[in-house]
């Protein structure tokens, strides 16, 4: 098959590409380099290929507190890119499939985190803008599909993790920020102060495992949102403790600052129509995850734990 995507240089699009090519398929990689989706006509450099799919994966936000600092912008800019892409998609390649990103932040906290309820309620407030990008997008899905059955796919994934993440100074989600905290304690001496009690949950996918959720379901179902996860969380107390457990440093020396921002406190999606929809799908157990991701941070020590 013939496959743009967007986004194709970041953590998920860079794997989600291994594994297509490696499959045989023709892939067309977007990044900000070379097509800014905040401009119009930035896609029509690209119509020279009927393609069979469109993965949409760009989205302009980061990990933390980012979201706090940044709402306006956030609105602005997501909203021009998934735009541009879902009118470049509509005028000039209604015959490719669409998949795309959701996020799990849509969801109501007060509500179960199962896809009807992907449109119902608030987000929290901290993650509200982004969110909102987010189910704008898969309003969009469904405006086009009503009314020029363009074919679609929307993904919601739980927190990824795994090898090949950012290595370039922008904010880590928690479980990266996670490890390289602890193993700056280790190697270091410095004191490992995570945000929170310790206490709020999260729920992780290995990247790899995500990617080929995402081919899979890719054939076989169309015009749907599914969520991707786990279906289990862990606190960061338990994912800190395996994290030392993997890099020999003591957990009882951590420290939690429960001044800071922590965001939702649980957030674990239901993965029901996952589980009907590929029945035998297997995810990769935490701890070996968690071991394989911990290995990573060792071979890119200079860069993601450097001395100070």
């Amino acid at each position: 098959m013939k496959i743009l995507i967007t986004g194709a240089s970041g953590f998920l699009g860079t794997n989600l590409c291994s594994q297509l090519e490696t499959q045989g398929h023709d892939i067309i990689k977007l990044n900000s380099k070379n097509c800014d989706l905040t401009q119009p006509d930035s896609l029509l450099n690209f119509n020279n290929v009927s393609y069979d799919q469109i993965y949409h994966l760009a989205a302009w936000t980061q990990a933390g507190d980012f979201c706090l600092y940044h709402p306006g912008e956030q609105w602005i800019i997501n909203q021009q890119m998934n735009t541009h892409v879902l009118t470049w998609w509509q005028k000039h390649q209604p015959q490719a499939k669409f998949i795309c990103m959701g996020t799990s932040c849509a969801y109501d906290p007060d509500l179960a985190l199962v896809e009807e309820n992907y449109l119902t309620g608030m987000p929290i407030s901290s993650l509200f803008t982004y969110a909102m990008t987010k189910r704008m997008l898969y309003a969009g899905l469904l405006a086009l599909n009503k009314q020029y059955g363009l074919k679609y796919l929307c993904l919601v994934p739980s927190t990824l993790y795994g090898t090949g993440y950012h290595t370039d100074g922008r904010q880590m989600h928690f479980i990266f920020d996670l490890i390289r905290k602890i193993i700056r304690g280790k190697l270091y001496d410095e004191p490992v102060i995570l945000w929170g009690d310790g206490y709020q949950s999260r729920e992780l996918v290995f990247v790899e495992d995500f990617a080929k959720i995402a081919m899979e379901l890719a054939q076989t179902v169309d015009n749907d949102l599914i969520n991707i996860g786990a279906g289990e969380e862990f606190t960061i107390r338990h994912f800190a403790k395996l994290i030392c457990q993997g890099v020999g440093y003591d957990f009882n020396k951590i420290q939690f600052d429960t001044s800071r921002y922590v965001g939702a406190k649980s957030k674990c999606l239901i993965v029901d129509k996952l589980k009907q929809s590929l029945p035998n799908f297997g995810l990769t157990p935490l701890e070996l995850g968690l071991t394989k991701t911990i290995d990573w941070f060792w071979q890119e020590q200079e860069k993601l734990v450097p001395a100070n």
